[in-house]
């Protein structure tokens, strides 16, 4: 079966480095990974089995649980929230998976990847600004907030700050028509919206943090708010 990051991709929930190996899991015996190739050794049951375009794969819940539990905590989070979204399950769900596969390589940070996981995260840029925003300890957002016909990637509507990645798709002439006209809306309704590139998400997450920190103190004094009573006032 193939598994990893190479199942998550033809599950639908791409949230890979582009540069990923191609994970197959067999149950055992001499195989050897080729160039681009990789085996892992492992059992699977008949229920963390799925098949895509008559290709078998790890189904959804097993291979959140695999990259969980193999990969640094951001990049697990980042494909637990993906793959729950997708194969819509709830992160928590995973637990049943360590408990089924005692001992696995990796299980002990699965707990701690469910329970920063969130499916509700749209895609795996926004995974990784809420978990900036996580790490400075910040208030969490909430996630696509619904305003009118539109929805914010991660947003503060008691203070009306918005925070969003801000794709390459974004560039293209008929999103970017429709991105007026969204954002027309979103300014009438009182909204700031804030976008972050891809660099300043993968490389200097703290300055995403520190301008989330800025933008929300910002709106607390607009309206003659404590800044230093920010939890408060977003309660």
């Amino acid at each position: 079966m193939v598994g990893g990051w190479a199942a998550a991709e033809l599950l639908g929930a791409s949230c890979g480095p582009a540069d990923a190996l191609v994970d197959v899991v067999v149950p055992g015996g001499t195989q050897r990974g080729q160039p681009g190739l990789r085996v892992r050794r492992g059992q699977l049951l008949p229920d963390e089995i799925a098949a895509v375009a008559g290709v078998g794969v790890t189904s959804a819940r097993r291979t959140a649980s695999d990259l969980a539990c193999r990969c640094e905590l951001w990049d697990g989070i980042v494909a637990v929230d993906a793959l729950a979204r997708v194969g819509e399950f709830g992160p928590v769900e995973l637990l049943a998976l360590r408990t089924r596969h005692l001992g696995a390589r990796g299980s002990a940070r699965l707990p701690e990847v469910v329970r920063r996981a969130n499916r509700l995260s749209g895609s795996p840029m926004e995974t990784r600004v809420r978990l900036a925003i996580d790490e400075a300890r910040l208030p969490a957002p909430v996630l696509q907030h619904p305003v009118g016909p539109y929805e914010l990637d991660l947003a503060y509507p008691a203070l009306l700050p918005a925070f969003e990645y801000n794709g390459g798709d974004h560039l293209e002439p008929g999103t970017a028509l429709r991105d007026l006209a969204r954002e027309a809306h979103l300014a009438r309704a009182g909204w700031r919206v804030v976008r972050f590139s891809a660099v300043e998400v993968h490389r200097r997450p703290h300055e995403v943090a520190a301008r989330v920190r800025r933008e929300l103190l910002a709106a607390c004094r607009a309206r003659g708010l404590d800044p230093h009573r920010l939890e408060e006032h977003l309660r």
